[in-house]
């Protein structure tokens, strides 16, 4: 008797915990899940990249969406390194 009143009581705990706002029993993205960029590349879900689509480029971050991976635009342009003329290297 006390071993289903323990599993009764279980049971509608874990009915209740799954009707809590902010409880997530979600499992985390498989590891396998990758953007693929133009060019053949694959990169992990939260990693940038600069995406270029005919003259326009952006910088995106790969994404979960409803099960599929996307490509997120973060803003427009992508970040460029510049070196300025004169700039002493030695110090």
């Amino acid at each position: 008797m006390k071993s289903v009143q323990t599993f009764l009581v279980a049971t509608l705990v874990s009915a209740f915990a799954g009707t809590l706002p902010g409880v997530s029993f979600a499992s985390p993205p498989d590891a396998r899940c990758t953007c693929r960029n133009r060019d053949g590349s694959k990169l992990e879900l939260g990693q940038t990249a600069c995406i270029r689509v005919g003259d326009v480029a952006y910088l995106a971050r790969c994404e979960m969406e409803l099960n599929v991976t996307t490509w997120r635009k973060l803003r427009d342009g992508c970040p460029e390194a510049r070196l300025s003329v004169g700039t002493n290297l030695t110090q």
